[in-house]
């Protein structure tokens, strides 16, 4: 260390709180210890940028520290360096005062999620499946979502954080993306909603992944998953993150995963091919892509469309009608017209959608008025 001047020391595991005094006592006075986790929960500090994403760091830092309260009690009741960890001097008040922040601080969360399980399925019945992106973090997600998607922008955020877009950045460094961000893709004829998450990292604990879990959900709960995957990296680097990816989807997960390798610009074929042979129990039939130039992106929007859920095909007759009219506008807007015929007195609607949304023009199309003289000839 003083070779070096370093005046932090980073340590790649999970260190308890004895552990950490114990090689704080090793160093130089004014030397910090921190262990893999602290360091990920400094970054994701800095990164949070939306109330939801400030608030899941902020869970994840408490539930990181409670478990070493007693620890640090023990020390303090032996008077060897009170405030080690930079944390103060602890008082039999401080272990309470971290349960009742994670109490409060995971109702609101819950709260949030309500409000995001809610607009799922106002979106759901509009018409629209969600998409998400999904992977180790760095793997090139957010340039995906900037090729894929429209400008415009749908996420939750976007009125307290007009300057959202950054959140979606295409940026060489871990942790750009903390927040979600949500925009409409174009794919083709489905509408689609295209949602970028937090990245995954390997090694991470149960309570760091449950303190991530209002994000994640917009993962767990899409139509289609696409994971990621950083196609240039070694193969058994590719493979040790698709295991972690997997992993973190775990039973969770309720949508069919399309692997997605990217940044195809930097191999050559024979290159790509011996990855695809490689990784095939764990990625088959990858998507290969290229974000950063758009090669193949019109073959990734092709497999979207085929992995998506099937729609449902309906014929609806109905009158014509100002009323009707605003019925059959409704469903242009919400599913796929494949034939709209005029008579004198009626017209016909073949159309495919959404479950939710075939349901819903069915409840329209039964509230239409018919014309009077439909009903005197019912009666005759």
């Amino acid at each position: 260390m003083r070779e070096t001047g370093a005046d932090t020391v980073v340590v790649d595991n999970e260190m308890g709180p004895f552990q950490t005094y114990n090689v704080g006592q090793k160093l130089p006075e004014g030397v910090d210890v921190l262990d893999r986790f602290t360091l990920i929960l400094e970054v994701f500090g800095q990164r949070a940028q939306t109330r939801k994403a400030q608030l899941q760091v902020e869970l994840a830092e408490l539930r990181y520290e409670l478990p070493r309260a007693e620890a640090k009690a023990s020390l303090a009741k032996r008077d060897e360096r009170p405030g080690f960890m930079g944390l103060g001097e602890y008082d039999e008040s401080r272990e309470q005062d971290i349960k009742n922040q994670i109490s409060r601080i995971s109702e609101e969360l819950d709260q949030i999620a309500e409000k995001e399980e809610k607009r799922r399925s106002q979106r759901r019945d509009q018409g629209f499946d969600l998409v998400a992106l999904a992977g180790y973090t760095n793997a090139g997600k957010s340039t995906l979502l900037r090729r894929l998607a429209s400008e415009l922008d749908v996420d939750e955020n976007e009125d307290r954080h007009p300057d959202l877009d950054a959140t979606a950045e295409s940026e060489d460094r871990l942790f750009t993306t903390l927040g979600t961000t949500t925009r409409k893709a174009d794919t083709g004829t489905r509408e689609v909603l295209l949602t970028d998450t937090v990245g995954f990292v390997s090694d991470l604990p149960h309570w760091l992944v449950e303190s991530f879990k209002s994000t994640l959900d917009s993962v767990y709960h899409a139509d289609l998953v696409l994971l990621v995957v950083d196609a240039s990296e070694p193969v058994e680097e590719m493979r040790q993150k698709l295991v972690t990816s997997h992993d973190t989807l775990g039973d969770r997960n309720e949508a069919p995963i399309v692997t997605v390798f990217n940044k195809a610009d930097k191999l050559t074929d024979p290159e790509i091919e011996r990855r695809k042979r490689a990784l095939s129990a764990l990625a088959p039939n990858p998507v290969v892509v290229s974000g950063k130039t758009g090669e193949h992106v019109d073959a990734l929007r092709d497999r979207v469309e085929r992995e998506l859920p099937d729609w449902e095909r309906e014929r609806l007759l109905l009158p014509v009608s100002d009323e009707a009219m605003s019925v059959v506008s409704w469903i242009h807007d919400n599913g796929n017209v494949h034939e709209e015929s005029y008579g004198e007195e009626q017209v016909v609607l073949e159309f495919e959608a959404p479950p939710a949304v075939v349901s819903k023009a069915r409840s329209k199309a039964a509230e239409v008025e018919r014309p009077a003289v439909d009903a005197e000839a019912g009666e005759a």
